[in-house]
């Protein structure tokens, strides 16, 4: 096997009508171009894969026709699971495929970008390849190339599976990312379903130790032999995946675990312990980041394209932290206490359209007094509907009101499975953000859920610091939790107070407001945190 050579030169045309606009994706050996089909202005996927020497000329016809027919049956199999391959052709030696554009980010570009995910996001992950695996293996179909470059993730969450067709379509024994291939594969073996359930492993075990089980090294085939020979690092962030990744992850093929049990134990991790979905997650960008990501240069080129994974990065991290009450909050007095709400609901609140925010056209001059970090927040008045200038109450479609500063807006929306919420929100060229999340999985103890579901996420940045203990306190009457950290985000220092509330039956709410750590005591932004404190209203039952 020979490393891919980058050597295409973008104004030359793929098979005379593709043209290579920007490289999308490397692994070992292959390469993912973003393209134009120039007869009709079409965007495409190519990938770029070099063959094996073929002095007869037999592996290009075998190779293209083999792929094009693993397309059709896995698209009839699994729709939208799998890339659509248009084309494949040989051109000077390397293997073209051509597959419909896919508005989705590689698994491994994912990877590269958050470092680790939370075994639950993990999971989900897990729990879709194994969909489209179920499907292939029950047609007789072995993937073989099963990598996170082959893996796309688009902003809902749901999967993209590319590269069907290429095992056994060449002499090479492993043409694509040789760090995920199985060992029988790395023994030059014959493969069966069992290599695509290692592959699995090894995909997994990379989402949540930031690195495959066996690393690249010098050579691909160097790489192979420490896959057929190195022992296991065992995984140290996989919490309860990490008998199913050593289960998948077994040199005997015989001795892995089958799909059903995989399966069983992927959906165990999700229905047991959802609260813990945010606790490797990124935290919530500031504006800044959402900005970047909203303003980039249009086209199809690697920047704008690097600018929409930061902000798929940020609605994925928004879902995932909805899946648990590390919510956020702002500061109130030692005991917490705060007004009732003109009404209490312990129900789940209802989800409707998403609904703007009309800023009010008053001036933000605060008529209360500020107050420093260890200050209790002002009270009410008696209706507690109090408001300083230049804010103004915000009602969302779910039902839970608050008020918001002068030309703040809702940012960001994103659910799970219907189980949970979190909204953003903020305003262009402000770097504070707040967001208010909702739960019915929530457990019965709020500091715990601080302690063991949020933080070690947390503290897998190195910049992670929390302020003091984490604190039991009640909220208009219900259990509550706060806790209060520093952090970076994109290079800024940031300073973040969360607090989670329970309202029974397994639901709760939270607040998190997020600050640069050199702005936290100005007085505006106190009064913007006991503001929102004070005013923030759970939907009426």
């Amino acid at each position: 096997m020979t490393m891919v050579k980058a050597h295409v030169f973008t104004h030359e045309l793929v098979a005379g009508r593709y043209r290579l606009v920007d490289v999308v994706h490397r692994e070992t050996n292959r390469i993912c171009w973003y393209g134009k089909d120039v007869n009709v202005q079409r965007p495409y996927l190519l990938t770029q894969i070099d063959l094996p020497d073929d002095p007869d000329g037999e592996t290009a016809p075998r190779a293209t026709a083999r792929i094009i027919r693993m397309s059709e049956t896995m698209g009839l199999m699994s729709p939208g699971a799998v890339a659509t391959v248009v084309d494949a052709v040989e051109q000077d030696g390397t293997l073209w495929t051509v597959t419909e554009w896919i508005d989705a980010v590689p698994l491994a570009e994912l990877i590269a970008q958050q470092g680790t995910f939370n075994y639950v996001r993990a999971a989900r992950i897990g729990l879709e390849l194994l969909d489209v695996l179920e499907a292939a293996h029950g047609e007789g179909i072995t993937h073989g190339e099963l990598s996170p470059g082959q893996v796309f993730v688009r902003d809902n969450g749901s999967v993209v599976v590319t590269g069907f067709g290429l095992a056994g379509a060449t002499l090479a024994p492993r043409l694509t990312a040789p760090s995920y291939a199985s060992p029988e594969q790395a023994r030059d073996e014959r493969i069966g379903p069992a290599a695509d359930l290692w592959a699995l492993g090894a995909i997994l075990y990379t989402m949540v130790e930031g690195r495959p089980p066996f690393r690249d090294r010098d050579r691909p085939e160097t790489t192979l032999k420490g896959v057929d020979r190195l022992p296991l690092r065992t995984p140290v962030h996989a919490g309860p995946l990490t008998p199913t990744v050593q289960g998948l992850l077994r040199k005997n093929s015989r001795e892995r675990l089958t799909r059903s049990v995989v399966r069983e134990a992927l959906t165990r991790v999700l229905t047991e312990d959802p609260d813990a979905l945010a606790g490797a997650m990124p935290r919530p960008r500031l504006r800044g980041v959402y900005t970047a990501a909203c303003h980039a240069a249009p086209g199809w080129s690697r920047r704008s394209m690097a600018a929409g994974t930061a902000l798929a990065v940020v609605t994925v991290a928004v879902a995932a932290l909805a899946a648990t009450h590390q919510l956020p909050g702002t500061r109130t007095s030692e005991s917490g206490a705060a007004p009732q709400p003109s009404a209490s609901a312990t129900s789940a609140p209802g989800a409707g359209a998403e609904g703007g925010f009309s800023a009010p056209a008053t001036s933000a001059t605060p008529s209360t007094s500020p107050t420093s970090p260890s200050s209790p927040p002002p009270s009410p008045s008696p209706s507690g509907t109090a408001l300083p200038a230049g804010f103004h109450r915000y009602t969302a479609p779910e039902g839970f009101s608050i008020a918001l500063p002068k030309d703040w807006k809702r940012l960001d929306t994103s659910r799970v499975d219907d189980l949970s919420y979190r909204v953003f929100f903020g305003a262009d060229g402000d770097p504070r953000t707040l967001a208010v999340t909702y739960s019915e999985r929530v457990g019965t103890d709020p500091v715990a859920v601080w302690r063991d579901d949020v933080e070690p996420g947390l503290k897998q940045d190195g910049e992670y610091q929390r302020i003091g203990q984490i604190k039991a306190t009640t909220y208009q009457g219900h259990k509550a939790a706060d806790m209060e950290w520093i952090s970076e985000v994109d290079g800024t220092r940031v300073q973040t107070f969360g607090r989670g509330f329970l309202l029974g039956g397994g639901h709760g709410f939270s607040l998190r407001w997020t600050t640069p750590a050199a702005d936290w005591d100005d007085s505006a932004n106190q009064t913007a945190l006991d503001t929102f404190l004070r005013t923030f209203r759970v939907p009426s039952s």
